[in-house]
């Protein structure tokens, strides 16, 4: 007991305790990460990682680097799993046509088989999210609990509606009218733009199966009440109804004065 106390006492003794709660928290924190992030595919093959890397080093190098570590001009893909290649090369916004405040949606430049082998290789460099499992697709999930998660995480960006919204410095939530729902769901797990990562800590494939069948049910009813106006609630609607109804005003007032002259 008197070695272990003199021990305690060495001036290196408060050193070893931090490293070693760093060590242990660090080993923790990983281990809880792994658990809740989708690893990369494994079902890729060596010439789907090779093809990719062909069009990563023609297409995406410029900017990501020759080994997607990043450049001043574009991130390191390192790690970001095969779900933000998918999303990203597959809505159009990869290839940037231009530096802005985030990269637009537009026509996509590869096909589905090219848009994989990218995803592929990028999954290669470093575990991240890979593709959604096709059973959380799937639109038979709870509309209304959905509509409950989509209003308390998502709606202060994308509208109650998902119509869409503005953010600052240029930038914007689009609107997820026509998204697919393997595009929704990846969005979520990676975070692009300014959107957050729900990782499965935070919403569950199932939560998330749910905000998809809830977007899908309101895409496919429409808008019962009659025009949308935008979706962007009163608003907008009461702008029509002030300008529609200042206008009937005026046109009355000058009926009247023609009728008394």
């Amino acid at each position: 007991m008197k070695a272990l106390s003199q021990r305690r006492r060495h001036p290196l003794a408060a050193v070893v305790l931090l490293l070693l709660g760093l060590i242990v928290t660090g080993g923790i924190y990983a281990a809880a990460s792994g658990a809740n992030e989708a690893q990369a595919a494994t079902t890729y093959t060596a010439d789907d990682v090779q093809q990719g890397e062909k069009l990563f080093i023609a297409n995406c190098a410029t900017c990501h680097g020759m080994e997607a570590s990043g450049t001043e001009n574009g991130p390191s893909l390192v790690g970001v799993g095969a779900a933000s290649v998918d999303f990203q090369v597959g809505t159009g916004r990869m290839p940037m046509a231009m530096q802005g405040p985030q990269a637009q949606q537009k026509p996509a430049q590869f096909n589905e088989e090219q848009t994989a082998q990218m995803a592929a290789y990028v999954a290669s460099l470093g575990a991240g999210p890979a593709l959604p499992e096709e059973e959380y697709l799937e639109t038979t999930g709870d509309a209304a609990a959905g509509g409950e998660l989509f209003r308390v995480n998502c709606a202060m960006c994308h509208n109650a509606a998902g119509a869409g919204g503005a953010l600052t410095r240029g930038k914007f939530a689009p609107a997820l009218e026509g998204v697919s729902e393997k595009h929704i769901y990846e969005a979520m797990v990676t975070g692009p733009q300014n959107m957050p990562v729900f990782s499965d800590a935070n919403l569950s494939p199932e939560e998330k199966q749910d905000v998809i069948t809830f977007l899908k049910n309101i895409e496919a009813n429409g808008s019962p009440g009659g025009a949308e106006l935008g979706s962007l609630g009163p608003v907008s609607e009461g702008l029509f109804i002030w300008t529609a109804g200042l206008g009937l005003i005026i046109a009355f007032t000058i009926w009247l004065t023609s009728r008394s002259s």
